[in-house]
């Protein structure tokens, strides 16, 4: 029928027929005969409003279907501007039932981005086609000027569809709110809220213009609501929807709300509370309130919500990655957790942005808390100083200026000497010689008597060439802590090593020669480890060991004496071989000390036995041959007591070693016996 009148000479209804036929086309699936139709009505130069308002609802139908909502949300706001009531009864008329519900989604969808400023921020009019024709004017949204009054009546036309509707209803709201008809807003509101008295996203609407005009008591009370209901998921599109300067004013009374709690509450009930509060805070700014972040942060850290609080400790450092109170706090939570790694790197980090500010906070902090971070920080700050002593590695400016903060700080937080001879290392370090002896005198005296800090004021000595008296003051530390000793030793260079050994090495045999041995032990330890375990100063501290009773530390030095006999004569090595014969004997190891003689015997006889007969003495070492060779004739190891036997024979002619060797000739007359 449409083709017909169409081509029919006279030309009346013309716009009407071409909107007909285009439904009739788009209920046949036939999109593109339909929207070639709907195009010719909308750019007609002498347009026909109501024809317009069914070309752009059908329109606006085929471009959802091919996926451009926001288009034929476009088409619906000009339609409706153009004269609602034909709209909707177009819609009404023309649209199927079971579309109906995919197109009223649609337009909520787009209705509320377009509040939410999430579309374009601008369009222009050469953007759509037919803007060249009288029409062309309703067919684009200048925003932000002009989305409001469209989605109005886009949302007008929405209600006027489904009543019920709750979307709607709050869309047409939002509307009216950003056209600066806030009173109505509340109206339409509080209209939606009778229908459902729980809807967080009308109450949070709500509470916002009770605050916005002044009752801010109201207010709260509905943003409590807000909280009872357990539904926060509103709140973000919600803020989207407010002005900046309403946004702000949520922002500061939510903020404020939540400090007023935590200050008079403890309760973990109440820092629930806050925590809401200061959730609804930090939306309402964007996500960019830092000083929220940072007490929802603490909050959920008192709560025991760690890894929740280190997620908004990371969201300030990621907008100020020298935010002293998030690396603090940050650094608080990972101690909390143990994890050491990470809580020194924090606390490191805010120590050296200001450490004003974080001294303050470690010292409010439980004592074993504060021990555990002293503890931790003076653990890394000794690794890293080692690690640069250690590899002469001094120019690293920057790491010597962290490890002086570091320092700095420790004193401040604790008066223990290990902080203190901490500080002074790295001073040393620093090159700050002056500072490093005026600090170390002021805390230990001239005269320290504490051990490390005598070997601290050694390498200042050494620092003014008093050899002698570093050697007095490194020698306590050289028995107590050998380890000790070589890291500080790494301060000094080769020179000043090889003159603080050898005026060891001199004070330690001239004490020996006064039987003082307990002194030259310090002075021996001392030699060993400026020397770098030189065998000869490791035979003296050996020596010095074996006369006052401590063999078993003898016989250490002694092994390591010997694992270098390589590079040494012959003769050095058999007198090390029966030194720790010796020993072995003093330590009542018998079967060894046999075994050290045998093999002294084997590399050269005469120069073992030479000093057998200084110490122990040939006869008493006989017997020592004759109990182990007795022994292990009974265990029936003959071989083994007849070398034994045989080489106590060449130290002396003991009575009792040959009868024992007629014994094992008898005994093993079935054995080879070499």
């Amino acid at each position: 029928i449409c083709h017909q009148l169409l081509a029919a000479e006279q030309k009346t209804y013309h716009n009407t027929l071409l909107a007909l036929r285009g439904f009739c086309s788009l209920h046949a699936q036939d999109h593109q005969q339909a929207l070639q139709d709907f195009q010719k009505v909308i750019e007609h130069n002498s347009p026909h409003p109501n024809s317009c308002i069914k070309a752009l609802c059908g329109r606006g139908l085929i471009r959802i279907s091919g996926g451009s909502s926001y288009l034929a949300a476009l088409d619906y706001v000009t339609a409706c501007q153009l004269k609602l009531e034909e709209t909707i009864f177009t819609i009404k008329s023309y649209v199927p039932w079971n579309q109906r519900g995919l197109l009223l989604k649609v337009l909520q969808e787009e209705g509320q981005r377009m509040l939410q400023k999430k579309r374009y921020p601008g369009v222009k009019l050469g953007s759509f086609p037919g803007n060249e024709t009288v029409l062309g004017r309703f067919l684009t949204l200048k925003f932000p000027s002009r989305d409001a009054p469209g989605v109005f009546q886009l949302a007008c036309l929405l209600v006027e569809l489904d009543t019920a509707d709750e979307v709607s209803c709050i869309l047409r709201a939002d509307a009216r709110y950003q056209m600066g008809h806030a009173e109505e807003a509340h109206r339409l509101l509080l209209l939606a809220l009778s229908r459902n008295p729980h809807r967080a996203p009308i109450l949070v609407r709500l509470a916002l213009l009770q605050l916005k005009k002044g009752f801010v008591h109201d207010g709260n009370q509905l943003l409590q609501r807000v909280i009872r209901t357990g539904d926060t998921s509103c709140l973000l599109p919600t803020m989207d929807i407010f002005k900046d300067e309403d946004r702000k004013l949520m922002q500061t009374h939510c903020h404020f709300q939540a400090l007023a709690i935590l200050k008079s509450q403890q309760e973990d009930v109440h820092i629930k509370e806050a925590i809401a509060y200061l959730s609804f805070a930090i939306i309402a700014a964007g996500g960019h309130a830092g000083d929220c972040l940072l007490s929802r942060a603490r909050c959920y850290g008192r709560l025991g919500q760690m890894k929740t609080a280190i997620f908004d400790f990371n969201a300030i450092l990621k907008e100020d990655p020298r935010n002293v109170q998030a690396l603090s706090g940050r650094g608080f939570i990972f101690l909390a957790l143990r994890q050491q790694k990470e809580a020194v790197q924090d606390l490191i980090s805010a120590l050296k942005v200001e450490a004003g500010a974080v001294i303050p906070a470690i010292l409010s902090l439980k004592s074993e808390a504060q021990g555990l971070i002293t503890g931790w920080l003076l653990q890394h700050g000794r690794a890293v100083l080692t690690q640069l002593v250690a590899t002469k590695d001094l120019s690293k400016g920057e790491t010597l200026r962290d490890l002086l903060t570091i320092a700095k700080a420790l004193i401040q937080i604790c008066k223990a000497a290990q902080y203190h001879i901490f500080y002074t290392d790295v001073l040393i370090a620093n090159e700050r010689y002056e500072e490093a002896l005026t600090h170390l005198q002021g805390v230990f005296g001239h005269c320290p008597a504490e051990d490390f800090a005598r070997a601290r004021l050694a390498v200042l000595q050494l620092k003014r060439r008093n050899v002698a008296g570093a050697a007095h003051s490194f020698s306590a530390l050289a028995q107590r802590d050998e380890r000790e000793l070589e890291f500080l030793l790494s301060f000094i260079d080769t020179k000043q090593q090889q003159q603080l050994t050898q005026v060891a090495a001199q004070e330690g045999k001239v004490l020996m020669k006064g039987h003082q041995y307990e002194k030259a032990l310090g002075y021996h330890c001392l030699a060993v480890v400026a020397g770098r375990a030189s065998p000869r100063f490791l035979r003296r501290r050996a020596t010095c060991l074996q006369l006052l009773g401590r063999y078993q530390s003898a016989l250490g030095d002694m092994d390591r004496v010997i694992q270098a006999h390589s590079c040494h004569s012959l003769r050095t090595r058999v007198e090390d071989l029966c030194s720790k014969g010796h020993l072995l004997l003093a330590l009542a190891r018998e079967e060894a000390a046999v075994q050290q003689y045998m093999e002294a015997l084997q590399l050269d006889h005469t120069m073992a036995l030479g000093s057998i007969t200084k110490c122990p003495g040939t006869e008493a070492l006989t017997k020592t041959f004759h109990k182990i060779a007795q022994h292990n004739l009974e265990m029936q190891r003959y071989e083994e007591a007849w070398k034994i036997t045989d080489c106590g024979l060449k130290i002396h002619k003991n009575t009792e070693l040959q009868r024992l060797k007629t014994r094992l000739k008898r005994e093993a007359s079935g054995c080879s016996i070499h």
